[in-house]
């Protein structure tokens, strides 16, 4: 009897964690809106490897106002997602969503902790934020556009201490994209 429940113990420890991978599309100088909260600088022309990201994930976050407009993003084509809302100001999110009000630090290391996919860091900017702040981004995908936006919502704003990554890859479209993929680099 002590063995098998040693044995479980072990197999239980040994479960990978999932990921929380920001993904997101930003500009050469750091803006994932352009002035007006435009996006209309993303490109689309082709997949970007969105498919194969896809394939990685099965939850999303997302922060309030990226929520209150995702009806224009969902109409995109986007797979379907279970997704946790992020807000302290919202009652109450649509029918399949979670609501996450109070002490996301506990709520993200549970869900981490949950057998699944990797998760996506979808947006916002003040989500990002808080996230990294609390250290539970695990994951950094930059789609970086070949432009500069000069002025707009800066993607890492208020970050509370320096986070070092390590590349793991990266690869360059034909239209000046570029994709880097990095890893929390662990303190040593």
């Amino acid at each position: 009897m002590p063995v098998r429940y040693l044995i479980f113990f072990v197999r239980k420890s040994n479960v990978p964690m999932r990921k929380v991978i920001l993904g997101v599309a930003i500009s050469l100088d750091g803006y994932i809106e352009g002035p007006n909260g435009e996006y209309d600088w993303c490109l689309t022309d082709q997949d970007y490897g969105l498919k194969e990201f896809f394939k990685r994930i099965d939850a999303i976050f997302v922060g309030r106002k990226t929520y209150e407009m995702s009806s224009e993003m969902e109409a995109g084509g986007f797979p379907k997602f279970k997704e946790y809302i992020f807000s302290t100001t919202l009652g109450k999110v649509k029918e399949g969503a979670i609501l996450i009000k109070e002490d996301i630090k506990t709520e993200v290391e549970k869900i981490k902790s949950e057998k699944g996919k990797d998760i996506w860091l979808f947006g916002g900017a003040a989500l990002t934020t808080s996230l990294l702040n609390l250290g539970l981004v695990d994951e950094l995908s930059l789609a970086v556009h070949p432009l500069l936006l000069s002025a707009g919502k800066p993607l890492f704003h208020n970050i509370a201490q320096r986070i070092n990554w390590k590349l793991l890859d990266t690869k360059t479209y034909s239209t000046g994209l570029v994709s880097l993929t990095y890893a929390l680099k662990p303190l040593r």
